[in-house]
């Protein structure tokens, strides 16, 4: 983990696959440009999946018309 952290290895995958499982976050979340966006995707991850419906409906309708 060390070498990871410091930057002298990049994981692979299947490791990163097995990192997040431990840390209960998705595979995803390592790859978020900005805090903001990985506690979004830690958040969502959270959520059951009838909430996780809910969110992405508002989410929609706060879109601004495309037509």
């Amino acid at each position: 983990m060390n070498h990871y952290e410091k930057g002298r290895h990049t994981p692979d995958l299947q490791t990163l696959k097995r990192i997040a499982e431990e840390l209960d976050v998705p595979l995803n979340y390592f790859f978020c440009e900005s805090d903001e966006m990985a506690e979004l995707v830690r958040t969502f991850h959270l959520l059951t999946d009838k909430e996780k419906k809910r969110l992405l409906c508002t989410f929609k309708d706060m879109l601004p018309n495309r037509e």
